[in-house]
């Protein structure tokens, strides 16, 4: 009788999808962790993964009483998944935490950021252009929405890469140095910074939105799209986690709470991105369709214009490949098929 070992057994096991894609992520972070520095990207941009703009981690609610949330999926596009915990956040705590990967981007991940709450706010412009307006309320904010990041622990996984962490790993102040703050942010983050995973965002546009949270949030979201498709209205009310429509129980006042939506929130904040976009001096229109699908034009960056030249070459390649194959398989089946003629030909003359 043949004994089977249960190590045997288990080494049988035949591999899957999700074990491919263990493996994957597990090579992507290794990568990341060898090389803990952030991308570079000009000071006049601000690089974002793309799945937190592609998603309602920082919705487009305005200012208020904000939600605590535990492990709850957060909206997002097909191919990311999110899973967060900790206090709702918007947009303006997305600004401050561009802004810290903004300063981390000089050093590596895991090392000390140090930075002056004063200089800081200057960064991201709060209290006026030239931070001439920054006062104790500004710093308090700072201070606070610091230690709101601090407090979140996200699972992001878009495509082969997933980051399980807090926003900023630690931080820390000393009040009577210049109002002075450390952070650390997770190497592991590193992960969603690899290659086609992350987008250069236009703070001059951003800025101009201040004010505009939908405005903003749809800044991030088709930033990210070398060439936009077109959504559903409804599926981008989703997507950056606006709660308007949230208690309607009919379907008719499902439908007019989108509406209202569309005409008071969806419509004014692309006009604000078109303002915004036309004072950076570059091209943008946005429409929503009698069918509610709302079509983005606009002039996508640098690095995507190099993008779709590169899946356009990708996909030439492609085709020329098939036509080759196809073209040999032609050959071959022509040439067979000589060979079976041939062979008839001289069967039939052995047979006469």
């Amino acid at each position: 009788m043949e004994v089977v070992s249960l190590r045997a057994v288990k080494s049988r096991r035949p591999r899957t999808s999700v074990d491919f894609l263990a493996r994957m992520q597990e090579r992507n972070m290794e990568r990341a962790l060898a090389d803990a520095q952030l991308p570079p990207w000009p000071d006049n941009m601000r690089g974002v993964p793309n799945g937190v703009l592609r998603s309602a981690l920082f919705s487009a609610t305005k200012r208020g009483t904000r939600r605590y949330i535990e492990r709850e999926t957060i909206a997002s596009v097909k191919g990311v998944s999110i899973i967060y915990t900790g206090p709702r956040l918007d947009q303006s705590d997305l600004d401050v935490w561009e802004g810290v990967l903004q300063v981390a981007r000089l050093v590596k991940l895991g090392d000390r950021v140090e930075f002056t709450q004063k200089g800081f706010l200057r960064l991201i412009e709060r209290g006026g252009p030239n931070g001439n307006s920054i006062g104790k309320s500004d710093r308090e904010w700072l201070r606070t929405v610091l230690a709101r990041l601090q407090a979140t622990a996200v699972e992001i996984t878009q495509g082969p890469s997933a980051y399980v962490g807090s926003l900023i790993d630690e931080c820390s102040r000393d009040d009577g140095n210049n109002g002075r703050c450390v952070v650390v942010l997770n190497p592991k983050m590193r992960v969603l910074f690899n290659r086609d995973s992350w987008t250069q965002i236009d703070w001059n546009i951003r800025r101009a939105l201040i004010g505009h949270p939908l405005a903003q949030w749809l800044h991030g979201f088709y930033s990210t799209h070398a060439a936009p498709i077109p959504y559903k209205a409804e599926t981008l009310r989703h997507l950056c986690g606006s709660e308007s429509g949230e208690s309607a129980c009919t379907e008719p006042k499902r439908h007019k709470a989108l509406l209202n939506w569309i005409a008071l929130s969806l419509i004014p904040a692309l006009r604000a991105l078109e303002n915004a976009y036309r004072d950076a001096g570059q091209p943008f229109s946005g429409k929503v369709g009698a069918d509610g699908l709302v079509s983005i034009s606009r002039f996508p960056s640098a690095s995507q214009q190099r993008h779709l030249r590169a899946r356009a070459e990708d996909r030439r390649a492609h085709l020329n490949a098939g036509d080759r194959l196809r073209h040999r398989g032609g050959i071959e089946q022509e040439r067979g098929g000589q060979r079976q003629t041939q062979g008839g030909d001289r069967t039939n003359t052995t047979g006469g």
